[in-house]
């Protein structure tokens, strides 16, 4: 069979057989793909924990005969550490969450997804910044390379610089002639937080006090919600 080499991120795996699993990765250079690892549950797999969720690989597939890839190699590239904690873990199954769900063709080069996730992972992972931030900017910007960017500066509807809410539904800061069922309220350091976010400012994001953050970060999860059609099932394991 036909093989190829990618980098990748795991994504999620399900249980195939007795041995088996079938990983879903987000590679660099061919997007989302499906493979099978055959015999990874045995202790003796040459695998290892390479192929767990959010792990950094170096990968080789052989090419299957229906929709599923066969994985032949797998090396680390960055051995995850992000299990470890529980706050940043629940945190990473957002990410890799909403990759999957934004990345749905599989096949199809998605390298700005690819790249927004890993440098998303690596920040949890290095700890420096709050985890509810990175997960709020990861979601915002890749929603934006998605087509879903958020309006923060002026009305999503008609383009007024007078902001005053925020609609999930109409685009994100919307002005009082263009709001829509379901709108917040919308504050000047609400919108300054949201933008600083969207272009990951982060002296300006990490400046905001808790009450500010916390109200933006309600937004962010309903326009998520919305733009994704329905809720990330790993949210509610989030501790915030």
């Amino acid at each position: 069979m036909p093989t190829y080499r990618d980098q990748a991120v795991v994504l999620r795996t399900h249980q195939l057989g007795e041995a088996d699993r079938i990983i879903t990765l987000l590679t660099r250079t061919h997007g989302k793909i499906r493979a099978v690892a055959k015999g990874v549950r045995k202790t003796s797999s040459k695998f290892g924990g390479r192929l767990e969720p959010f792990q950094h690989i170096d990968i080789q597939f052989a090419e299957g005969r229906g929709s599923l890839e066969v994985v032949t190699q797998a090396e680390a590239l960055h051995v995850s550490r992000l299990a470890e904690d529980y706050t940043r873990f629940t945190a990473a199954e957002v990410l890799v969450e909403t990759a999957d769900r934004l990345v749905a063709e599989e096949h199809s080069p998605s390298l700005q997804q690819y790249r927004l996730l890993l440098g998303a992972l690596r920040a949890l992972e290095a700890g420096e910044r709050p985890a509810p931030l990175v997960v709020d900017s990861y979601l915002l910007r890749a929603l934006a390379v998605a087509g879903y960017a958020v309006a923060t500066a002026r009305c999503a509807g008609c383009g007024s610089a007078d902001i005053r809410w925020f609609s999930p539904m109409g685009g994100g800061a919307v002005c009082t002639g263009c709001r829509s069922s379901g709108s917040g309220q919308l504050g000047p350091a609400e919108a300054a937080h949201l933008g600083a976010l969207l272009s990951g400012e982060w002296d300006t994001v990490t400046a905001t006090d808790v009450a500010t953050a916390r109200r933006v970060d309600g937004m962010v999860v309903a326009y998520a919600t919305w733009h994704l059609d329905h809720a990330l099932r790993s949210l509610p394991f989030f501790e915030r």
